[in-house]
């Protein structure tokens, strides 16, 4: 199977990102605040332009308030829905 940031998965991935990140009533730009990055690192990968790796998942789980294990849970539901 071609890897892609456009598969179905990824798709689902960036879906629940943006979902936990808009449930917890952050913009993007309050989110890159406490991440201490710029706006665009959250449009990228929100967008497709750009894959996480899971430390980061890690840390924007923690932004949101968010525990990452019930983020990796509900995320496995989707993919395997």
């Amino acid at each position: 199977m071609k890897k892609s940031i456009w598969h179905k998965d990824y798709l689902t991935l960036r879906e629940a990102l943006k979902t936990m990140r808009k449930d917890n009533d952050l913009t993007q730009t309050e989110l890159a605040e406490k991440l201490d990055k710029p706006q665009s690192f959250i449009a990228k990968y929100e967008n497709g332009d750009r894959n996480l790796d899971l430390l980061e998942i890690i840390k924007i789980c923690e932004a949101c308030n968010t525990p990452t294990e019930k983020f990796i849970k509900g995320l496995l539901k989707q993919l395997h829905s």
